[in-house]
């Protein structure tokens, strides 16, 4: 039961939304026993941001919920990843680029909780 959701300052077009979107699903499955089954994304583009003082360069910050939670190892190579990602289409340099996990104990879904 991922979520993941990338706030940037950088107006990114439909096209570029969706490509992100392909690559996230395509990497989830890095965290093991996550796959793109369950994986949810949001894209929040334009936002009023500023990292070092700077509000010009291109940042992101990215928050992945888990239900449940994973290694340290895990989360070092999806956040190489999604810096990856985020730098390939979004020309966000990964020093400029946030990944926050969140370890969630209960997670509902369909009227049901897991």
């Amino acid at each position: 039961m991922p979520y993941i959701n990338v706030k940037t300052n950088v107006a990114l077009s439909d096209g570029k939304k969706d490509i992100i979107k392909r690559r996230l699903f395509d990497n989830i499955s890095i965290i093991p026993g996550k796959s793109d089954r369950y994986l949810m994304v949001a894209i929040e583009d334009g936002v009023d941001m500023a990292f070092h003082r700077d509000s010009e360069s291109a940042m992101a910050m990215v928050e992945v919920k888990l239900y449940g939670g994973s290694t340290k190892d895990a989360y070092q190579k999806l956040t190489a990843a999604i810096c990856m990602i985020l730098q390939d289409e979004a020309d966000i340099a990964g020093d400029y680029c946030y990944v926050k996990y969140d370890e969630v104990k209960y997670w509902g879904f369909n009227s049901f909780m897991f």
